[in-house]
């Protein structure tokens, strides 16, 4: 696939390493608050560590959506610190396929996310601190949940430093446990993805409200934001439903999903490998 270099400039660190043959990237000069100084490479060490607990296959299905989890001891999973949110929206979404969220007995597995970074007109954060807004200007690693449409419920997980205002929305994902409960809360009998391919489908599923804000997950009780595999592949394509944002965040290939997996919002169509 040819990609435009102003194409490849928005591409998350990583991905961007793998287009080394064209124009080399620069990073977004365009912060708000940010601290020159910031080091994720703690909360990277500790996702690098994770590798090993996990064995992936590159067959997916719905019962099994990106590994087979039946060796994994969910109530031993650790839970993912407030440092490992502390980074770049744009590194940090990536990083988010293959975790879990856990809220009572209801498991899902991360499976398509989008990133929204500060001085992107599609961000939340484009109209400053408000009352809605203020949970996504707060520390890494909190809930951001917002009433979209007056009826569906967005999971954000807050990225980046306090008062940079950028965040990963949690697009779909797949059921591990608690399918039962997950069923009830959606109104819908069916194990398929249409259960939770959708970021309102989702936040039903998990039952939450905009009293979610700023909930911290990273503490245990509540809503948890869980380690778990990294896929094997994913794909990337522009974000879903922002046609009102600048032309350069349109295009923008913030958007990110388990390859092969079923467990995917639509369209599908502007996905491709990075």
């Amino acid at each position: 696939m040819l990609l435009l270099a102003t194409t490849v400039q928005l591409l998350p660190s990583h991905l961007r390493r793998s287009c080394a043959s064209m124009t080399r990237p620069q990073r977004s000069k365009h912060r708000i608050n940010s601290n020159s100084d910031e080091n994720p490479s703690q909360s990277k060490v500790n996702f690098r560590a994770s590798k090993s607990k996990f064995k992936l296959k590159t067959q997916l299905s719905p019962e099994r959506p990106i590994s087979n989890n039946s060796h994994i001891n969910y109530q031993n999973l650790a839970i993912l610190g407030p440092d490992f949110c502390s980074i770049d929206a744009l590194d940090l979404a990536p990083l988010l396929l293959g975790k879990f969220l856990r809220r009572d007995d209801v498991i899902l597995q991360i499976t398509e996310v989008e990133a929204y970074r500060p001085n992107d007109s599609a961000c939340h954060g484009r109209f400053g601190v408000t009352a809605r807004t203020a949970p996504v200007f707060g520390p890494g690693g909190h809930a951001y949940v917002y009433l979209c449409y007056g009826l569906h419920m967005m999971l954000n997980i807050v990225a980046d430093k306090e008062g940079v205002g950028a965040a990963v929305l949690i697009r779909s994902c797949a059921p591990v446990s608690g399918l039962t409960t997950i069923q009830q809360r959606r109104g819908q009998i069916t194990n398929k993805p249409v259960l939770l391919a959708g970021p309102g489908k989702v936040g039903q599923a998990l039952g939450l409200s905009t009293e979610w804000s700023n909930h911290p997950l990273y503490v245990p009780g509540g809503l948890e934001l869980l380690d778990g595999p990294k896929p094997e592949k994913i794909v990337v394509g522009p974000r879903v439903g922002i046609n009102y944002a600048l032309p350069e965040h349109v295009n923008a290939l913030w958007r990110f999903a388990v390859a092969g997996s079923p467990w995917i919002s639509a369209p599908k169509n502007t996905l491709r490998h990075p």
